[in-house]
């Protein structure tokens, strides 16, 4: 590239381009990056963990600056970004590839940070934002790790934009950041090849900005490729750190955006056969203990992730010492401006939700749980289950709980959320603790009416009550040493009932749970209502008093006469098949609209049995199931 093109500092737009040529770099390299992840638990994300965390930082950035998330601010100043596609913005890019949810949905990340006017904006507004954002979204250890890199920039450009005197202080801070940050440091990840990038910076000779970021990035490739010989299940693997690796691709791209060029940089995988290791590891966990002498009985189960606003130093000091007892893998980092990020691994994910809300307002919780195969001294295999976002809630419900078990076959109890007294008592009657869902619920509720339960084993019917993220949540909140919770997936109440038609306590919970799972999925459900205002749905414009049928939570059919309705509903719920028709009848159905659904499954499909219910919920008409 020509000179000309050679920066000597970068402003806000400079600063920008970066972030989003950092996006761009780890989309390429994801892949590589998650396929090198080995270090303690092989979860094969340190490449999706760091690309979210940068795209929830970049979206930050473009919320704080007018005008940037339609256009890249670099072009303003440098005429060569128009035509650079990897400094365009990346609509997609602020969609979580997960949940479908912004990174930063519902945060507003520019609060608190300084706005500056007309297309010029200031490097620190800039970076602040960046920090911020990456700090709110980071995602695992490599994301919080990471977000400190953005907030040792933000701290150094207070007074100017991005110099090579400022970038080294930048990285200093931001080593210095993460050090205090992990509860127990291990040599050999991204925290180490973070502080050897900012050796190499301050030893630079030319203090120019294209020097020092040259040689900051080149510092960081020479210490990733001695990462094996610092950590042995590295060496043992013949990987590098992958959370080091994803390190190294920032700051190349932070060397392209100062010079015009990259630093040319092999793939790490297992088929390098040059003198650097074969293949990346993980980063994820940069602290951790002795991987040499590996403990399977200490595994963690969970990893536990979430944001504490308001929170001041001592506190933050204080839930970092908290949850190193709870478990390890632990950091505890902020954006400056009293936001904190937690991380850790335990077993106990409530116990580490409760250490955060002890400090301050906890919110964007994330719990995603391990399920370790590997034998004893071999790598692990690490399937993360579901990943969960956990809202707080102040409900209270009654809650009818038997002293002991009913009988002695098993000490495993079913609780069954239930609206409606009719419905309540055919889930008693079928053995069911009933939690009563008329009013609203919430997870509080619901995780205090699991530990009321006297049972070893829980399995809960949810029926609908919550949705899958609050539910699983409350689920593993409520698991402990001395009780195994399972949350079978019952989104209605006529699901419900059909799981627990199959119930068995005479088997182990595991096959118990398959069953009735099996069951509530291969029910299909619908439900019956009648409009209340006039509203715009999927399938057209309703009006109060029109018959509304829905499959489960989409309406798929409207008629001015609600039996009509039914009858219409029932005929595409049976046009698949099914041989077991469950009417649940609501609080306000009349008392001849469930016959005169029974007579018409029966007339228009023979051979399917019908089965009518009183249930006694508000909100339908009448549910159906059908089997």
């Amino acid at each position: 590239m020509a000179v000309s093109h050679v920066r000597e500092a970068l402003d806000g737009a400079g600063l920008l381009s970066w972030a989003r040529t950092c996006r761009t770099d780890l989309e390429l390299r994801r892949a590589e990056i998650d396929a090198l992840n080995v270090f303690p638990i092989a979860d094969s994300d340190t490449g999706t963990n760091l690309l979210a965390t940068v795209r929830a930082a970049v979206a930050a950035a473009e919320r704080a600056v007018p005008g940037a998330a339609g256009a890249d601010l670099a072009a303003h100043t440098d005429p060569a970004a128009r035509t650079d596609p990897a400094a365009r913005t990346d609509p997609a890019a602020r969609t979580d590839p997960v949940t479908g949810n912004g990174p930063c949905a519902g945060v507003d990340l520019a609060a608190g940070v300084d706005q500056a006017a007309g297309d010029d904006p200031s490097a620190h507004l800039v970076a602040q934002a960046l920090a911020r954002g990456a700090t709110i979204g980071a995602r695992g250890n490599s994301g919080i790790i990471l977000s400190q890199v953005l907030r040792g920039i933000a701290e150094a450009v207070v007074d100017g934009p991005l110099t090579g005197e400022r970038l080294r202080t930048a990285l200093h801070r931001a080593a210095v950041l993460v050090r205090t940050g992990l509860s127990a440091p291990v040599e050999g990840t991204i925290l180490t090849v973070l502080e050897r990038a900012a050796v190499a910076a301050a030893e630079s000779a030319d203090p120019s900005l294209p020097t020092v970021a040259r040689s900051a990035a080149d510092g960081a490739a020479r210490a990733l490729n001695e990462t094996p010989a610092q950590l042995g299940v590295l060496r043992a693997a013949g990987v590098v750190d992958a959370g080091a690796r994803g390190l190294v691709v920032l700051l190349d791209c932070l060397v392209a955006q100062i010079c015009g060029e990259a630093p040319a940089r092999h793939s790490y995988t297992r088929d390098h056969e040059d003198d650097g290791p074969r293949r990346s590891s993980g980063d994820e966990r940069a602290s951790g203990g002795d991987v040499d002498h590996h403990d399977q009985s200490s595994d963690p189960h969970f990893e536990v992730m979430y944001v504490i606003a308001q929170a001041d130093e001592t506190a933050a000091g204080a839930l970092r010492d908290r949850l190193a007892v709870l478990g390890d893998s632990v950091v505890v980092v902020g954006d400056g401006d009293h936001t904190w990020s937690a991380h850790v691994h335990c077993r106990d994910a409530g116990a580490a939700i409760e250490a955060g809300l002890a400090i301050g307002t906890v919110t964007g919780i994330r719990i995603e749980s391990f399920a370790v195969t590997a034998p004893h001294g071999a790598s692990h295999e690490d399937h993360r289950d579901r990943a969960v976002a956990v809202p707080h809630g102040n409900g209270h419900h009654d809650l009818a709980v038997p002293a002991q078990r009913p009988d002695g076959l098993a000490d495993r109890g079913i609780l069954a959320v239930a609206s409606g007294a009719a419905a309540a008592r055919l889930f008693e009657d079928a053995g069911a603790v009933v939690l009563h869902g008329d009013r609203q619920l919430d997870t509080t509720a619901l995780l205090t009416a699991i530990r009321a339960m006297p049972h070893r084993e829980v399995l809960v019917l949810p029926n609908g009550a919550l949705p899958a993220q609050e539910l699983v949540a409350a689920g593993v909140a409520a698991r402990d040493g001395s009780r195994d919770v399972l949350l079978l997936p019952s989104a209605s109440m006529v699901q419900g009932l059909a799981a627990l038609a199959v119930h068995d306590r005479g088997r182990i919970a595991v096959d118990d749970a398959f069953a009735m799972s099996e069951a509530a999925a291969t029910t299909r459900w619908g439900a019956l209502r009648a409009a209340r205002v006039r509203a715009l749905t999927m399938v057209g414009m309703c009006s109060p008093g029109d018959g509304l049928g829905l499959v489960g939570h989409d309406v798929v059919v409207i008629d001015p006469d609600v039996v009509g309705a039914g009858r219409i509903l029932l005929d595409r719920m049976l046009g698949l098949g099914g041989e077991l028709v469950t009417l649940l009848m609501g609080a306000d159905a009349g008392p001849e609209l469930g016959a005169v659904l029974a007579d018409h499954v029966t007339a228009g499909f023979p051979g399917v049995e019908v089965v009518v219910y009183s249930g006694g919920q508000q909100a339908d008409l009448v549910q159906i199931g059908v089997e």
